[in-house]
């Protein structure tokens, strides 16, 4: 598969006579190699057409052009495109390609990077082929559906330069990078115990009514690594029905992530995590509790409909502070007077419309974004580490520097998941 300089190469040799560029050529043919012109328009494709996908596009700043979409359901890709061409503006092209294979939009398409926004369980690889053909990525969260996962993408990135952002964009919203920075700057001094919502955890995939499989779909791309098992509506479409299982996700990374991704950030502990983790409780929804290097303790204690879903309460020598999504509070509550306003959210449901930009002005200057692949994997693994905690009912021991659990061959077992064959991921070493 062609990368960008290769692509760059090739164009060059044909139009190095040309008087004008034509207006579909993408930002990174024109720019020095691997750039983005600062005022040449990216352009995108996106994988997988569902409602995350819908926000996304809604956020993007007007120097996108998303002129390709691929989804294995045409009735996504339809759904979708009807819906954002209405919007003022909108970044979707007029002559947006649909493809139902994504593999087959990387391979055709001039492309600058891709959003990517499919099931859990299909994310891994629809990264590896779009990093492997030069593509800078936006990866959805969850980032992976196991530990081993978040290794191969972090090598990717490393391996291709790829200008990768993980879709946890809390990074980009100033009151919770203000509540963060306070925490870190010794504000209420040493943090003793951090708490946040107990939350759910997988349950495996039960028996569901079977299905003819839709006509306008490919059920076989959407099981991807998985088994391939009968279709149910029960399963498709729709986040809440695929994501709560197992197979598919582990529905405590699914949304709950950004909470752990806070708290990382808060703690400074992006390149790092937990070294022990236990149960408080049995069974798959049990609270948890967990110990970094430095004391502090992480406690799933508040309950599921209490305290910051997407944040954390941090406790410390001198005082609290509380951090949500574009939320934050303290005790005493002169501690945060100086803190900036929350982001608008009139325009902007999700907030990310800060998180997608600081993706496109690191592929004009090529540097890291704030939530690279190594950081998300990082905060990805809790909650990884959460699951497994769960399934085994025991105590383990985490070391974080090799990313395995010490002496203990079931837990490290868990760490990966065989694939399907014909869906097995690139060598990447």
């Amino acid at each position: 598969m062609r990368n960008k300089g290769t692509r760059r190469r090739e164009f060059l040799k044909t139009a190095a006579a040309a008087l004008s560029v034509p207006s579909w050529i993408p930002a990174t043919t024109l720019a020095g190699p691997g750039r983005p012109g600062a005022n040449d328009r990216i352009h995108v494709g996106l994988i997988g057409a569902g409602n995350r996908s819908k926000d996304l596009t809604r956020e993007s700043p007007s120097d996108i052009a998303l002129v390709a979409v691929a989804d294995c359901d045409r009735r996504m890709m339809a759904d979708y495109l009807t819906a954002m061409r209405q919007l003022p503006d909108s970044i979707v092209a007029e002559k947006c390609s649909q493809y139902q294979d994504y593999r087959e939009m990387i391979a055709k398409e001039k492309l600058d990077g891709v959003f990517v926004a499919t099931p859990t369980h299909v994310r891994i690889l629809a990264c590896a082929r779009a990093m492997e053909a030069g593509l800078d990525v936006y990866a959805e969260k969850p980032l992976t559906l196991t530990i081993e996962e978040g290794h191969y993408l972090v090598r990717a990135e490393a391996k291709y330069g790829t200008v990768f952002q993980t879709g946890t964009q809390q990074r980009s919203i100033a009151i919770n990078n203000y509540g963060s920075d306070l925490i870190r700057s010794g504000a209420i001094g040493k943090v003793g115990v951090v708490t946040c919502p107990n939350f759910p955890g997988p349950v495996p995939r039960p028996p569901l009514p079977v299905e003819a499989v839709p006509v306008e779909m490919d059920w076989n791309l959407w099981c991807d690594q998985t088994e391939v098992t009968r279709y149910s509506s029960q399963l498709h479409p729709g986040l809440g029905r695929w994501a709560r299982y197992r197979e598919y996700c582990g529905w405590l990374v699914t949304g709950w992530v950004h909470a752990f991704d806070q708290i990382q950030r808060a703690l400074g502990t992006d390149d790092t995590g937990p070294v022990e983790i236990w149960p408080e409780e049995p069974g798959p929804n049990g609270r948890v509790s967990m110990r970094y290097a430095g004391g502090t303790l992480l406690k799933l204690d508040l309950p599921e409909d209490k305290g910051p879903k997407m944040g954390g309460v941090f406790a410390g020598e001198k005082g609290k502070i509380e951090i949500n999504r574009n939320r934050l509070a303290s005790n005493p509550p002169e501690l945060i007077k100086d803190a900036p306003p929350a982001a608008d959210k009139s325009e902007y449901a999700s907030v990310s419309h800060e998180h997608i930009r600081n993706w496109v002005e690191c592929m004009r200057t090529r540097k890291k974004p704030v939530a690279s692949a190594a950081i998300g994997h990082r905060s990805t693994t809790v909650c990884h580490l959460i699951n497994i905690c769960r399934q085994l009912g025991r105590r383990l021991q985490w070391d974080p520097v090799k990313e395995e659990f010490a002496g203990d061959e079931e837990a490290n077992a868990l760490r990966a998941r065989p694939r399907r064959k014909g869906y097995e991921l690139p060598d990447c070493q």
